[in-house]
């Protein structure tokens, strides 16, 4: 049996979500006040480096297996070109 599709999940999240806002809004009560963002803690509070210490190695990986890829293809456009 095949799955649903992307779009199907999206039409019922988006049903879903439709009939919880319905609900609250028919709920006796002072109407809702505003939402406020949540407070985000500044990256200076945070310490970065510990934080995203496996990019570096990650991204030297990536430019030594590009690197390698495009010696192979500039040896194969020689030797079959």
């Amino acid at each position: 049996m095949p799955k649903k599709s992307r779009r199907a999940k999206a039409k019922q999240r988006t049903r879903v979500a439709k009939v919880v806002w319905e609900g609250r809004s028919q709920q006796p009560g002072p109407p809702p006040a505003e939402v406020q963002s949540p407070t985000r803690v500044s990256p200076k509070a945070q310490d970065l480096t510990s934080r995203y210490q496996y990019v570096m190695p990650e991204i030297k990986r990536i430019g030594i297996i590009a690197g390698a890829i495009i010696l192979v293809l500039i040896i194969l456009s020689f030797v079959l070109g």
